[in-house]
């Protein structure tokens, strides 16, 4: 008699979370099943949620999951039973693409999205490709890798690629699930850090969090404040508001890059020659391949890199997901298994 499980699926776009019992499902070839023992809350998940892509339904939402290897399928050979991993929005690759037959995972064009490729981690259990594995480092709880797989890789991940040296000034926006992740990358990554946010009462939460400075949207511009810092060489914005992006513009100095994690629908208002004349650039940047989950995953514990979560049962799952697509969530949301 096959064994059961509890799972939290979308039956189709726009339709509400229901919790369901399913067969636990069975590796393939090439996959691994994990025994999920957490699951973060990402805003991406409305993608699931709202069928704002071609998704084939019903599927279980869920791209911070980490568990136990509960079984290995036929042909799998890097990794075994027991071990403790993660599994991040990059869910494996398509093995076909030129990019795959040489290895360059990164420009894979047909990379696979857990929870939206196929089933994720809103669920006891899960199957994955073996090469979405990240491995989870000794001592580290699920709970706290969950966001890490995500908001974390996303933000460790674009700071160590913008050619910053240690003493560069790096701006972050906003102190929420990134912002609050992003602080502590940069300062443990050896780069003057400075806060961005709105009123004086987040100035001691940015200092704890490891800015060096904070600086207070109500209190006058933004970007007049970073020049006489010296210019950022990278503003993180972590808001999906383009009009924000545009402002924070004028902050950077010399070869100064606005990096994009917040992603608003309208443009970016921008400048063409205060781009040319400053050699300054604009770049979004997409979290990362599981390698970069890994390494955020690593470097996290060896700085000691928390994120700040509010723990949920399963059978909450619809409403930690309205705590974090409200912003009632202050940092991160995650779901616990067991």
């Amino acid at each position: 008699m096959a064994r059961k499980m509890k799972a939290v699926q979308v039956r189709q776009a726009r339709a509400p979370f229901e919790i369901v019992e399913r067969d636990v499902p069975e590796p393939g070839p090439g996959q691994v099943r994990l025994a999920v023992e957490a699951c973060g809350i990402c805003h991406s998940d409305a993608i699931t949620k709202e069928g704002w892509m071609p998704i084939q339904y019903p599927r279980v939402p869920g791209h911070e999951v980490v568990g136990r290897i509960d079984r290995v399928g036929p042909g799998v050979t890097a990794w075994k039973e027991g071990q403790h991993v993660g599994v991040g929005w990059h869910g494996g690759h398509c093995g076909q693409c030129d990019a795959c037959r040489v290895g360059d995972f990164v420009t894979c064009v047909v990379q696979q999205v857990c929870g939206i490729s196929y089933d994720g981690g809103y669920a006891e259990y899960m199957v994955a490709p073996q090469d979405a594995l990240a491995r989870v480092p000794e001592g580290m709880s699920s709970e706290d890798a969950a966001p890490l797989l995500c908001a974390g890789v996303t933000t460790f991940n674009s700071l160590r690629n913008m050619n910053v040296r240690p003493g560069d000034l790096v701006a972050v926006q906003g102190i929420g699930g990134l912002g609050h992740l992003g602080i502590q990358y940069a300062r443990k990554l050896g780069y003057r850090t400075v806060a961005i946010s709105r009123g004086g009462d987040k100035r001691q939460l940015a200092l704890e969090l490891g800015a060096h400075e904070y600086i207070d949207t109500e209190k006058g511009p933004v970007a007049e404040a970073l020049q006489k810092l010296g210019g950022a060489r990278v503003i993180m914005v972590t808001a999906s508001s383009s009009s924000l992006a545009g402002e924070l513009l004028g902050g950077l100095g010399r070869n100064g890059t606005l990096l994009i994690l917040g992603a608003g629908s309208e443009p970016i208002p921008v400048s063409g020659l205060q781009l040319l004349l400053k050699r300054q650039r604009v770049q979004g940047w997409p979290s990362g391949i599981p390698q970069d989950s890994q390494d955020t995953l690593a470097f996290s514990k060896l700085a000691d890199v928390r994120s700040r979560n509010e723990v949920f049962p399963l059978e909450r799952a619809a409403e930690a997901y309205e705590r974090m697509m409200s912003n009632h969530a202050r940092f991160r949301v995650v779901l616990k298994m067991r």
